[in-house]
């Protein structure tokens, strides 16, 4: 027995041939005139679900060199004979993203966008692999917050009852809760929205995030080597699963490189920078470049960020610095992550809160995870999204997503 959708349909005097789809693969029916269930092959429509019961012979003309020879087909869900968007596109012209994204759940049925998210699952389970050997617990945050979890304007406000709340641009507050009731090591997959009228190849306004943090580190270093090792095991397990990807698993340590040594080797390759303090896209795949080039790696760290482009909670590389312990992973010229150890002294925090201009009222319950004892953190927030379409070198990280929600989309 087979089921699956119809993908093909050749309709011929005595004799008609279906390929059926599934996970498995495809599968060819063959249903002579003499064939009681002729008729009902006759009638299909592409891309109705069907179950066919029957002998399997030999052929190898046929997808995986066998046929089945029905003896029973039953149609169970007749597809309306025009299709909005083709499953199996003519020549390689594939339908623009837009329509394809209004009829997401047919765009799927196709094998190399299906593969996308087997991909995905198993470059999880390899991230997870890592946590669970690594003694992590996973938390479930709340999407809903009192005030935004970090500085800026971009977070959406929604009504809450009789007051505002905020959708959570990040787990961040919830992770640091973690560390402050001894937890040690979290982590944490949810979706995380952020109010930015972006329209790149990058951004979206809700995503799904992968976070994770530990206590007890002496610094940021500390961060981005258990990182190296979730990557590792992500990449590794891929390797296993779909050989033909050629997957390239990185080597640890990965090449870390502070912001303005960065900036140094930009103005040395000739690149341009619009910001003292930040990169640009184009400056993240020419410094990707150059360390595929003089370092033979796919993965660069940027460290030590200016206060000014670092959160309020990030900890300084020492008291009175302008420079924070925080650090980007770039991946084949692609941020992927950011991390940073935190601040866990509480007079700092609120010192640096009141720097960047934040209410000192609005953040007094995750002030007060840090007046009564937390141990020294940090951790990481990483898009999954951005990692698979640079795995699969997708065009963008809407193609990763199940769902994309960005600035004009809600639906479907």
């Amino acid at each position: 027995m087979i089921q699956g959708f119809v993908q093909a349909l050749r309709v011929q005097s005595k004799i008609i041939f279906i390929i059926v789809r599934n996970l498995s693969g495809l599968t060819q029916v063959v249903v002579e005139a003499s064939n009681s269930e002729f008729e009902t092959a006759k009638n299909l429509t592409l891309e109705s679900v069907i179950r066919v019961t029957g002998e399997m012979v030999e052929a190898p003309q046929a997808p995986g060199g066998k046929e089945m020879k029905p003896e029973k087909i039953e149609v169970l869900s007749k597809a309306e004979p025009e299709l909005p968007i083709p499953v199996v596109a003519k020549g390689s012209e594939e339908t623009e993203a837009p329509i394809r994204f209004d009829y997401r759940w047919i765009d799927l049925r196709k094998p190399e966008k299906t593969k996308i998210f087997k991909v995905w699952t198993e470059f999880e389970k390899g991230w997870r692999k890592y946590w669970d050997q690594n003694n992590f617990i996973q938390v479930y945050p709340p999407a809903f917050m009192s005030t935004p979890s970090e500085s800026g304007a971009e977070v959406f406000e929604v009504k809450y009852f009789d007051r505002k709340a905020y959708l959570a641009q990040s787990p961040q507050f919830y992770k640091q809760m973690a560390m402050a009731a001894g937890f040690e090591k979290v982590f944490m997959v949810s979706p995380v929205f952020r109010a930015e009228e972006s329209f790149t190849t990058r951004h979206m306004t809700e995503f799904t995030g992968w976070d994770f943090e530990i206590s007890y580190i002496n610094d940021h270093n500390d961060i981005m080597d258990a990182e190296e090792g979730m990557i590792i095991a992500g990449f590794e397990q891929l390797k296993e699963k779909f050989p033909e990807l050629n997957i390239k698993v990185p080597t640890q340590p990965f090449p870390r490189i502070t912001m303005v040594e960065a900036k140094s080797i930009l103005k040395g390759l000739g690149v341009e920078s619009g910001e003292e303090h930040d990169l640009s896209p184009e400056e993240e795949r020419a410094i990707s470049e150059y360390v595929e080039k003089e370092h033979k790696h796919e993965f660069v760290f940027i460290t030590e960020y200016h206060k000014s482009k670092s959160a309020f909670y990030h900890m300084r590389t020492e008291d009175g610095s302008d420079r924070s312990r925080r650090a980007d992973l770039l991946y084949r010229g692609l941020e992927v992550t950011t991390l940073a150890q935190r601040e866990h002294r509480v007079e700092i925090l609120e010192a640096q809160a009141k720097e960047k201009g934040m209410d000192l009222e609005a953040l007094k319950d995750y002030l007060n995870f840090f007046r009564y004892g937390v141990p020294p953190h940090g951790g990481a927030g990483v898009g999954p999204g951005r990692f698979i379409m640079k795995i699969l070198d997708l065009p963008n990280v809407r193609e990763a997503t199940f769902l994309p929600r960005d600035v004009k989309r809600l639906n479907p």
